[in-house]
């Protein structure tokens, strides 16, 4: 006579709890993969979001004289002559570059 060993060698309702196991899966799964690509998509995103609310969050300090506001447009203003000034010196670059070439290719 052949002895039947039971599946889950004496686990009391270990077919109940790895039922359980595979629905908290089947759950668990799909909402794990939607928070990760969540996550994923706001650490890749450029953070105008957050920019917004640090700029909103700047512009809840600022003083009854308008600091802030005139200190970020300095800021701004210094940013922008300097970033004007690397585009005139590539464009010199470019320029000096093609004309050195001497401007054998033609583009038709």
């Amino acid at each position: 006579m052949v002895l039947t060993a039971p599946a889950f060698g004496g686990v009391p309702a270990g077919p109940e709890l790895l039922i359980i196991l595979l629905i908290l899966l089947l759950f668990a799964a799909p909402v794990a993969a939607v928070v990760a690509v969540v996550v994923f998509l706001r650490l890749r995103s450029d953070g105008d979001d957050a920019s917004a609310a640090a700029g909103a969050d700047a512009h809840d300090n600022v003083d009854a004289g308008g600091e802030t506001d005139a200190h970020d447009a300095a800021a701004n203003a210094e940013r922008i002559a300097e970033l004007e000034a690397e585009v005139e010196r590539l464009r010199r670059k470019v320029d000096a570059e093609a004309d050195a070439a001497g401007d054998d290719e033609t583009f038709d």
